[in-house]
């Protein structure tokens, strides 16, 4: 708790550990199908960020009755139960409330070796960075609820959104990290501080490498920003430095919150390409390394 980790873990034996995480939210997309995988996608995020398997997985359901037709609902849980398949979790239940906003997500369970978990706070000096998904989606959702979207933006995100961090949490596992953690809701920017905060270390970023949705940049430019980045930035602005040459619509991308994003990952600087290659090699195209961590301004990150 004190490091805001991503999941709880509870140790049974020596070699066997469960991990615990509960995530649900509101519709940030129009298609109902959709909405449902997102949010099983973003809900077992935290688990691989951790070095994780989820296992099992309990629906957690709010629904306006008489409001919205039930039919809404069925695709909603049908793409839910699509995207676990896919991830290999069984649904084993689940609880459901009358409210006046639709709400859906998981609770989740998985399994780990206790000596294998991968905390958020173990970055060392000398670690590079990547990310492994580009930002943006909160803009994006944003805009299509200003009905300011194009379809190939609400394509790009959706794609992205429902991938699953599988893949690059088996990778950096093959590999051998030293930190992880899953961007959402607090932003690169704020997920990234939660990593140093109380550290002897900082973090160095390079804004031009960060990867984000083209579409995002014009949509920044035009007022399409969500109060969520507003408040991540409010709040770790003490934390965040960020150099005059740093446009205004990246600034607000870097604090953008994201739902089901990538993962931050830090690691020794001779394995950070090797990492790449292995996520390439499986289908995680845009994951890029980013940045460093640095002995220098100890709890602090500086944005070039």
């Amino acid at each position: 708790m004190e490091s805001a980790e991503d999941a709880g873990v509870y140790k049974l034996t020596d070699d066997l550990a469960i991990v615990l995480t509960v995530d649900f939210f509101t519709p940030i997309v129009d298609d109902p199908y959709d909405f449902g995988r997102i949010a099983v996608a973003n809900s077992l995020s935290d688990v691989y960020a951790m070095g994780g398997n989820p296992l099992t997985a309990l629906n957690v359901v709010c629904f306006p009755q008489g409001m919205m037709d039930i039919s809404i609902l069925k695709e909603v849980l049908r793409g839910g139960l699509d995207k676990m398949r896919e991830a290999g979790v069984i649904l084993v239940g689940g609880h459901s409330v009358e409210d006046p906003e639709l709400k859906y997500g998981l609770s989740v369970t998985g399994v780990i070796h206790p000596d294998k978990v991968i905390h958020n706070n173990g970055a060392r000096a000398g670690d590079r960075l990547i990310l492994t998904k580009p930002l943006g989606t909160g803009i994006i959702s944003t805009a299509i609820k200003g009905g300011m979207a194009d379809e190939e933006a609400i394509n790009k995100i959706v794609i992205s959104m429902t991938a699953l961090n599988r893949e690059s949490s088996e990778a950096m596992q093959e590999v051998g990290v030293h930190a992880c953690t899953d961007i959402t809701g607090f932003g690169l920017l704020g997920h990234a501080a939660e990593m140093i905060e109380g550290t002897d270390v900082g973090m160095e970023i390079d804004s031009t490498a960060v990867p984000f949705f083209p579409e995002a940049k014009g949509l920044a430019e035009a007022g399409m920003i969500p109060a969520g980045l507003h408040r991540n930035r409010e709040f770790r602005k003490k934390m965040v430095e960020i150099s005059d040459g740093v446009p205004q619509y990246l600034q607000d991308i870097l604090f953008d919150p994201q739902t089901s994003g990538g993962l931050l990952i830090a690691l020794p600087h001779e394995k950070a390409w090797i990492l790449l290659e292995k996520l390439q090699g499986k289908g995680v195209a845009e994951a890029a390394i980013i940045g460093e961590v640095v002995a220098e301004h100890k709890g602090r990150i500086i944005i070039a």
